[in-house]
C-alpha cells in the first residue's frame, strides 16, 4: 500500500482509527473457545464487525508468540484475511523488531513478504544498518519507535543528548537514512503535549499514536498539534474496543466503540 492510498482511506470514510488486535485468550468470550481457532475467530469477528470504522489493524505478535505454533498460525490466518477480504486496510505488525543487518533482513523478510503486512514497528536503538534493511522494501513502512506511552518510556527517550531529548536525536537522525520517505514513527497519547515539537521535525510523516482510551491519552489534545494536511496519524484503540463486550454480541459492542471514536475523528477533520 503506498501512502497516497492510505489518505485515500482516510478521506474516504472520514477516520484515522487502528484498532489493535492484541488477543489474550483469558479475555475473549468463552463461547469462542468451542471453534478450533478461537484467537482467529474472535479477530475474524472483530474485523468484520469494524472494517468500514478503521483504516488500520494492528496485531501485537507477542499475543501471538505466547501461544507457540498455534499462535503463529493464528497471526497468519488473521493477514490472510484482511488481505482477502479488506485490502484497503492498513495493516501493521507491532513486533518492535531491530537487531544486526543481515538479522533484519530476515526480520523485514517474515513480516513484508511471508505475512505481507504493509508495516511494521521496530526499535531504533542498533542505528542506522539495523532499519535501513526494513525500508528498502518498496511501498511497506518501517514505524520507528520515537516517544512511547509508556510509563518508562522517559527512562532513555527523555534523556539529553547534543542539548536534545534523545527522542528528538532519533526523530532527526532517521529522517538522513536511506529510504526515510518510508518512515513512520510511534509517538504515545500519553505524551499530547510533545506533539508540537516533534511535528517541527517530522511534519510530514504519519506517526502511529497509541494510549488512546484505555492508557488515558485524549484524542483532542493528540489532533490539536499533530494533525497535518493529510492528517497524518493513526490512532489506536487495542483494549477499549475489542475489550468492550464479553459476550456473544462482542463484536457489536466492539463495533460501538470504534463508532464513538470514528465519529470524535469525523468531527475533527470536518473542523481543523
Amino acid at each position: 500500500m503506498t501512502k497516497k492510498e492510505l489518505i485515500y482511506q482516510i478521506n474516504k470514510k472520514k477516520s484515522f482509527l487502528c484498532i489493535g488486535l492484541d488477543v489474550d485468550i483469558t479475555k475473549i468470550p468463552s463461547h469462542l473457545l468451542e471453534f478450533e481457532d478461537p484467537i482467529f475467530e474472535f479477530n475474524k469477528q472483530i474485523i468484520d464487525a469494524t472494517h468500514h470504522l478503521a483504516v488500520a489493524y494492528k496485531p501485537n505478535t507477542a499475543f501471538y508468540e505466547a501461544y507457540g505454533l498455534k499462535g503463529w498460525k493464528s497471526l497468519e490466518k488473521t493477514i490472510e484475511y484482511l488481505n482477502a477480504n479488506y485490502p484497503e486496510i492498513f495493516t501493521i505488525a507491532d513486533a518492535k523488531r531491530g537487531d544486526i543487518g543481515n538479522t533484519s533482513t530476515m526480520y523485514a523478510k517474515a513480516f513484508f513478504e511471508d505475512l505481507n503486512f504493509n508495516s511494521v514497528t521496530v526499535a531504533p536503538y542498533m542505528g542506522s544498518d539495523s532499519v535501513e534493511p526494513f525500508l528498502a522494501f518498496e511501498n511497506k513502512f518501517t514505524i520507528l519507535l520515537a516517544l512511547t506511552s509508556n510509563k518508562g518510556g522517559l527512562d532513555f527517550q527523555g534523556m539529553k543528548v547534543n542539548g536534545n531529548e534523545l527522542y528528538k536525536e532519533v526523530l532527526q537522525k532517521a529522517l538522513t537514512w536511506k529510504n526515510s520517505t518510508n518512515l513512520m514513527f510511534v509517538v504515545g497519547a500519553t505524551k499530547a503535549s510533545y506533539f508540537k515539537s516533534i511535528r517541527e521535525i517530522v511534519p510530514n510523516h504519519f506517526l502511529l499514536v497509541p494510549g488512546i482510551g484505555a492508557q488515558g491519552g485524549n484524542l483532542q489534545d493528540v489532533c490539536k498539534y499533530g494533525l497535518t494536511k493529510d492528517v497524518g496519524l493513526l490512532i489506536n484503540s487495542s483494549r477499549g474496543i475489542i475489550y468492550a463486550g464479553n459476550d456473544t454480541d462482542f463484536a457489536k459492542k466492539a463495533a460501538k466503540k470504534a463508532k464513538e471514536l470514528q465519529q470524535e475523528m469525523e468531527h475533527i477533520l470536518a473542523n481543523c
